[in-house]
């Protein structure tokens, strides 16, 4: 089952950043390189610190009510956000209290036509921002970063790899970790036996029915082991077990 719907338009990406030269960064090479190359997918970026009003281009000031640190201005990140209204996706904020990004919200943005990102930096951007925008706030995991770039960096790469066209093999996704709610089972390559360890000999019999079998196992056993919390919500959802 495919997970991606093929778009006439290239894929748009518009990342508003206070260091737009971060990007494409990681996303300018490899797969995702090539598919910019080819215009499967198309990348702008919005330096907010254009949108400053005043002669030291200030974007940022003491937070309200006292406390470490700087937040970003609602005002300046307003203009920013106002100037890509007409811009397609929706606007999320990578933000370590928003919903954990994961596989599903990967695909449902990629079957989209882009997405629009706001990086912050210092502690935060003004509430008052994200109130009037309904900005959806993602979050990586339970870390914090030194600002919204690199994590945007990771969330767009787990989209791009899922866009028509950019990955060679519709198989190799469909066996990618997360889907099916599974971790994914361990790869092996020549040669079949290195430093004295050898490749399972059900890999090496060439009984392809036997080889889904024992890879749906493993998976099973992984994230049984490894993630537990994954491994209940694929029991709770009465997954199937037969290979």
């Amino acid at each position: 089952m495919a997970h991606t719907i093929p778009s006439a338009t290239p894929w748009h990406v518009t990342a508003l950043t206070l260091f737009p030269e971060m990007f494409p960064g990681v996303l300018g090479h490899s797969i995702a390189g090539k598919a910019l190359q080819s215009g499967l997918w198309q990348m702008e970026t919005v330096d907010i610190r254009g949108f400053a009003t005043d002669r030291h281009a200030t974007v940022d000031d003491a937070p309200m009510g006292g406390g470490a640190g700087i937040v970003m201005r609602p005002d300046v990140l307003d203009a920013a956000i106002a100037s890509v209204a007409d811009k397609p996706g929706p606007l999320l904020y990578l933000s370590p209290r928003g919903r954990v990004f994961d596989q599903a919200r990967a695909r449902d943005l990629a079957t989209g036509s882009g997405v629009r990102v706001l990086c912050g930096r210092y502690e935060g951007v003004d509430q008052r921002v994200l109130d009037k925008w309904e900005i959806e706030e993602v979050s990586l995991g339970d870390f914090v970063l030194s600002g919204g770039e690199p994590a945007a960096l990771t969330m767009l790469d787990a989209c791009l790899r899922l866009l028509p066209g950019v990955m060679g093999s519709r198989e190799s996704l469909d066996e990618e970790s997360f889907e099916g709610g599974l971790l994914e089972y361990p790869h092996y390559t020549r040669p079949a036996e290195w430093e004295g360890r050898h490749v399972p000999e059900v890999l090496l019999s060439g009984h392809h029915k036997n080889i889904r079998a024992w890879r749906r196992a493993q998976a099973e056993a992984v994230t049984q082991r490894r993630r537990p919390d994954l491994w209940s919500r694929y029991i709770s959802a009465g997954a199937n077990h037969v290979a």
